[in-house]
């Protein structure tokens, strides 16, 4: 029996939380990226309902900006309640069915996660290989379709783990097509940072996070979707596995009736659109070209010191640069001396490539030259500390 009066105690001691403290940090890794003033200022404007009339403008303005920064006129186009793993989980769950062929890629950890996905839908999994840190080759999806003949296909425009961007994806798209398949894009770390054409490219479904090259939080995450692929999620003939990622009921919400479905993370809505409207004053084009000149700055830097891309020229990707950690190097510890020393942070490598890498983000409000120089000079700083 319990003793009542010792749990009585207990109940009575509240935790002692001070106040919110975190440190303040330069975020140079593979994402959260630093936030722009705007965006925090944004978040702190009060809530109004979820139905709200004045919120239902708003939804209406983000999906119009949406629009523009995918470079595409869908019309179901919107912001997932949730991570960018939100976004991919509704991709994927939506457009595979049971008894559905996805073909995904090896040559990264997110093609992984698609695979994950797709099986958790009850779609069977095909391979197309390409070796961690190059792109798929055109001539072997073509082989992979001609073999398996798949539904559905599935690729990483910018992968985070191997800072590989993805060339020739009208290519990829238009044998997709010829073989009657629906393309997903992950564009998690390519949307407002890299050039990517919804509709010009071809691509039917595409999906991304806000956290990276548009520098906004978590929590409403960008999806869109073409009239095809939304007429296959409308006409299956089983429902998705998720009720709260199912898009013929978000579509209830996000479409004109605007009816409800779950209660929408209304600070992160407001969040997402002050992001997208810095996206739409720079100018999409623009923005891409800040990051290609940014990054190449910081490519040039590390290469003066002496480190190596993991990828090729052809395939850099501005908005995430890989680089190879020297031999006798701890990848760990300049990690830790940067967080420790210079509030900064870089990341490690993941999956194939855990303990090779340094992942060094350059996206969004990260971009600035200002940013470079820091993350140049404490590198070069902890590695003298290790003495290189």
């Amino acid at each position: 029996m319990r003793d009542a009066s010792a749990l009585t105690e207990r109940e009575a001691e509240a935790p002692d939380v001070g106040e919110l403290t975190p440190p303040d940090r330069t975020l140079m890794g593979p994402g959260p990226s630093d936030v722009h003033p705007r965006v925090l200022k944004a978040m702190s404007t009060p809530l109004v309902g979820h139905l709200d009339p004045s919120f239902v403008e708003i939804m209406d303005e983000v999906q119009e900006l949406l629009r523009y920064t995918f470079r595409t006129d869908n019309k179901w186009t919107i912001p997932v309640s949730g991570t960018g793993s939100a976004s991919m989980e509704a991709a994927v769950g939506n457009l595979v069915e049971p008894g559905d062929t996805m073909l995904v890629p090896t040559n990264g950890y997110f093609g992984g996660r698609m695979k994950s996905m797709a099986e958790r839908a009850g779609g069977e999994v095909v391979e197309v290989d390409a070796p961690w840190g190059e792109p798929l080759d055109p001539v072997d999806v073509e082989a992979a379709f001609d073999e398996h003949q798949p539904d559905v296909f599935g690729f990483v425009h910018a992968e985070t783990s191997t800072g590989v961007l993805q060339p020739n994806v009208p290519e990829l798209t238009d044998i997709a097509h010829d073989h009657d398949a629906f393309v997903i894009a992950d564009c998690v770390t390519s949307l407002g940072g890299v050039e990517m054409r919804v509709d010009e490219w071809g691509v039917d479904v595409a999906y991304s996070g806000p956290q990276k090259c548009l520098s906004c939080p978590p929590g409403a995450s960008p999806l869109t979707l073409n009239d095809r692929a939304m007429d296959k999620v409308l006409d299956r003939e089983e429902r998705p596995r998720s009720w709260y990622l199912d898009l013929s009921l978000l579509e209830g919400y996000w479409g004109g009736d605007r009816s409800y479905h779950h209660t929408a993370p209304i600070t992160n809505v407001y969040a997402l659109r002050e992001a997208l409207r810095l996206v739409a004053e720079e100018g999409i084009e623009e923005r891409w070209a800040r990051h290609r000149e940014v990054a190449g700055e910081l490519k040039s830097g590390l290469r003066d010191l002496g480190l190596e891309m993991n990828a090729p020229d052809e395939y850099w990707l501005p908005s995430l640069n890989a680089v190879r950690v020297p031999d006798g190097a701890d990848d760990g510890a300049v990690i830790d001396h940067l967080l420790e020393e210079y509030d900064l942070e870089i990341a490690s490598g993941l999956g194939d490539l855990e303990g090779d890498i340094w992942r060094i983000g350059c996206m969004g409000y990260s971009a600035r030259s200002k940013n470079v120089e820091y993350v140049l000079a404490a590198l070069e700083d902890a590695l003298a500390e290790q003495g290189f």
